[in-house]
C-alpha cells in the first residue's frame, strides 16, 4: 500500500484534489483534522486531559469542547497550543498509523492523509508528501468566494500557517493546483504513474 500525504495553506484546494483521488483512484482518505476532533469528544481521553489542562472554560453547554474558546485561548498564546499540541498529536498520530496498518490488511492500494500541518508528521507517516500549491490571489479568491471571508481573515490565516518555503522544503512533490482543474489532474496522473 503506497500511504500519500497531501498538504497546503488554506484555499489551495486539498479538498478537490482529495476528492479526486478517491474517485479517480480509489484512495482511501483520512483528514487528520477531523481525525483530532473526533479523538476529543467527550469520554474520551483527549477530552479529559485538555479539560484538566485549560478548564471547564473550554466546556460547551452541550457538555463538548467549545472549539471557539479553546481556539482563542492557544492561538493567542504559544505555550497553550503547544500544551494542546502535547496532548492531541501523539493521539492523533498513534490513531492513523493503526488505520493505515488495518487498511493495508483490508487491501487498500492508496492510503491518502492529509493536514494543513502534516509537513511536521509527514515524513514518519507517509511514503511520500505533496504540497498542493496555489498562487495566494488563486486562494484569496477561492476564499471569498466559497467561505465569504474577509481579506483581513484570509490574512491572518494564511499568517497562521506555515510558509510556502517549508512546505516546499520538506514535501517530495508539488502539485500546481492554481490554474485549470484539468491540469492539476494530469499533474497527479504523472506523479502517480497511472
Amino acid at each position: 500500500m503506497k500511504v500519500l500525504g497531501i498538504t497546503g495553506g488554506v484555499g489551495s484546494g486539498k479538498s478537490k484534489v482529495l476528492r479526486w483521488l478517491k474517485e479517480a483512484y480509489g484512495a482511501y482518505v483520512c483528514q487528520m483534522d477531523e481525525t483530532a476532533k473526533e479523538l476529543q469528544k467527550k469520554g474520551t481521553d483527549c477530552f479529559r486531559r485538555i479539560r484538566e489542562r485549560f478548564g471547564s472554560r473550554v466546556v460547551g453547554r452541550d457538555g463538548e469542547l467549545d472549539r471557539a474558546e479553546l481556539s482563542r485561548i492557544v492561538f493567542s498564546d504559544e505555550e497553550e497550543l503547544e500544551a494542546l499540541n502535547e496532548i492531541v498529536h501523539p493521539a492523533v498520530m498513534r490513531r492513523v498509523k493503526e488505520d493505515i496498518a488495518q487498511r493495508a490488511a483490508e487491501g487498500v492500494s492508496l492510503y491518502v492523509v492529509e493536514a494543513a500541518l502534516l509537513p511536521d508528521a509527514g515524513k514518519e507517516l507517509c511514503d511520500e508528501l505533496w504540497y498542493i500549491y496555489t498562487e495566494e490571489s488563486v486562494r484569496r479568491e477561492r476564499l471569498k468566494a466559497s467561505r465569504g471571508y474577509t481579506d483581513e481573515r484570509i490574512t491572518q490565516m494564511i499568517a497562521s500557517q506555515p510558509g510556502e518555503e517549508r512546505f516546499r522544503s520538506v514535501c517530495t512533490a508539488v502539485i500546481d493546483n492554481s490554474g485549470d482543474f484539468e491540469d492539476t489532474k494530469r499533474q497527479i496522473g504523472e506523479r502517480l504513474g497511472l
